[in-house]
């Protein structure tokens, strides 16, 4: 496994064990690893993940441009053939 994909699970991980702990544990610091197990995700994970994962992409792929369009519509009468 590559780097960050470790680093991305173990984040994961963490900020998963933190919102149940927050949730099952009666302490008085359960709202604070709730708190820290969300923002872990939106902050770390996600961020992690999203580079991961579009590292290698070409955004004009995914862009809604005429040839992208035109292709779809051939695409479409292909399939309707």
């Amino acid at each position: 496994m590559k780097p960050i994909h470790i680093i991305t699970l173990i984040a994961f991980l963490a900020s998963i064990v933190s919102i149940i702990c927050g949730l099952i544990l009666e302490v008085e610091y359960a709202q604070k690893l709730i708190g820290f197990g969300v923002l872990g995700l939106f902050l770390i994970v996600f961020p992690l993940f999203s580079y991961y994962r579009w590292k290698d992409k070409d955004v004009k792929d995914y862009m809604l441009t005429k040839e992208n369009l035109d292709k779809m519509r051939e695409n479409q009468r292909e399939k309707k053939i």
